[in-house]
């Protein structure tokens, strides 16, 4: 017997400035899905409240049932009938990895219901597998933030240490920013000075993570492979980014692939951080939600019942 089960995904920050493709890190909001089945094989009922759901399809290609469905392909199983209700708190393509929430809850569901035929990290694959990349999928299953890489012997997550004293404030702006077209716009081939930048500039990020080390956070949030050509798309974004660091941001990066903005600050500066740059976008006609938020260190989660 199967049972109704509620799954509660966590937004996630991905890349960070120098850890393009390979490093995120899960934000506390949230993404709930709720799972009841249907008598008959295949059946779909799909209802959603929150927020941009008109953006959202209510159809078999919802990316949460799409995943769900996944799973029971992967395992040469026919798909039971399933009535899926979702709560959205996070906005879509505004780079806090929305499709990533849906792509693990549907995962989660379908191995729960399956009799969890699949261990932690075979979920894991299959969703980065439905991604494309890890940096999203990862901390929104594992919580905390995360290194993902892979060789011949298959993915190697490495855990992050946060420091206590780090808070993420984020940014969203009232517009749109597509995955596709933030990446039409990186170029083919990088100048290996900008690899080694990069790569000096993740280790310096790692450490000023761990430490919380205010002028490693700074600089260690930099990068030469995304930002420099994705910020082109992101209205006001040297001002924004200015306005965050005066007013005592610790770092700021593009989330994900943008538009929205995450900065560091200490605990007690997230108001003033997420205010100046709400002030600042405000004189690009641009408005935004700036979210003083923590580092979600619980993963997703699956409840019964």
């Amino acid at each position: 017997m199967v049972e109704v089960v509620t799954v509660r995904t966590p937004a996630s920050a991905a890349n960070l400035g120098p850890g393009f493709d390979c490093m995120g890190a899960a934000l506390t909001l949230y993404n709930e899905f709720r799972f009841s089945p249907l008598p008959d094989k295949g059946s779909l009922d799909i209802d959603i409240k929150g927020i941009d759901v008109a953006h959202l399809t209510t159809e078999a290609d919802n990316l949460a049932y799409q995943s769900f469905k996944r799973l029971y392909d992967r395992l040469g199983k026919k798909t039971p009938g399933v009535k899926i209700e979702i709560d959205m708190e996070i906005p879509l393509t505004r780079g806090l990895g929305s499709s990533a929430t849906a792509i693990v809850a549907g995962l989660m569901a379908a191995n729960h219901w399956a009799g969890n035929p699949l261990n932690q990290m075979e979920v894991m694959e299959l969703a980065i597998a439905l991604e494309g990349f890890p940096d999203n999928v990862v901390p929104a299953l594992l919580g905390g933030c995360h290194l993902a890489t892979k060789d011949e012997s298959g993915w190697l997550i490495c855990d992050i240490p946060w420091h206590e004293r780090i808070i993420p404030v984020v940014a969203i702006p009232n517009f749109e920013l597509s995955t596709a077209d933030a990446r039409k716009i990186l170029p083919s081939r990088y100048d290996r000075q900008d690899a080694i930048f990069n790569i000096s500039h993740l280790g310096l990020l790692v450490r000023g993570l761990e430490t919380g080390n205010a002028e490693w956070l700074k600089r260690g949030m930099e990068d030469r492979i995304h930002q420099p050509y994705r910020k082109t798309l992101i209205p006001g974004y040297d001002e924004v980014k200015e306005a965050a660091i005066n007013a005592g941001a610790l770092g700021v990066a593009i989330s994900g692939a943008g538009p929205t903005l995450i900065a560091f600050v200490q605990a007690d500066r997230g108001t003033d951080v997420g205010t100046a740059m709400v002030e600042s976008w405000k004189t690009h006609g641009i408005h935004v939600d700036a979210l003083s938020l923590m580092l979600d260190r619980k993963g997703t989660t699956l409840e019964e019942g």
